[in-house]
């Protein structure tokens, strides 16, 4: 068969990139700049249990490609960061403690409970979620970096590979990126 109308016609069809990146796009948008009215606090709780009725697997489906500067890739990481807190609040605690004395700024603004244990952890990180609707997403995204911060740090003088620390730095650093990017309206 040569390249003509029933040749294109012939192949199967797949999800198309673009309308997925456009619809994870539309998404995030949606949840982070329309999540405000008179009932933010309720959007808010939603937000906060997407991933657990959702599945992160849906989510990640849509905003795991996410550039870091965008509303998705913002999102994808932010969700990312509260799974892995609640699969191991233990071990994120240790981590996050050994970060609090190297990290004293970013651990002040991460606003973990003292002293930081698993469920402080949790709690800390929920909070941040739901201020996806009741925050502005600028605060939301300098907390989360800061957090990530303190775990990097942590991870840098705790047995923890140089991989894994420097992995969680780039997540800090891409949040405050972005966080930065929202506070001068550049964030899309």
């Amino acid at each position: 068969m040569t390249p003509g109308d029933r040749f294109f016609a012939a192949i199967e069809a797949g999800d198309d990139p673009a309308l997925i990146a456009e619809a994870a796009d539309r998404a995030a948008t949606i949840i982070v700049r329309g999540a405000r009215g008179a009932d933010q606090e309720e959007v808010g709780e939603r937000l906060l249990h997407l991933a657990e009725t959702e599945g992160i697997e849906t989510i990640a489906e849509l905003w795991s490609g996410a550039p870091a500067d965008s509303l998705a890739g913002c999102l994808w990481r932010l969700f990312l960061l509260r799974q892995w807190v609640y699969a191991d609040p233990v071990g994120v605690a240790r981590q996050f403690e050994a970060g609090r004395a190297h990290a004293e700024v970013a651990s002040s603004v991460a606003g973990v409970a003292d002293p930081p244990g698993p469920d402080e952890l949790k709690t800390m990180v929920d909070h941040v979620l739901r201020g996806i609707a009741v925050s502005e997403f600028a605060d939301v995204l300098f907390r989360a970096a800061a957090f990530a911060r303190v775990v990097a740090t942590g991870r840098a003088v705790t047995d923890a590979s140089p991989d894994d620390a420097s992995r969680m730095q780039t997540l800090a650093d891409q949040l405050e990126r972005s966080a930065r990017q929202e506070l001068d309206q550049q964030l899309g």
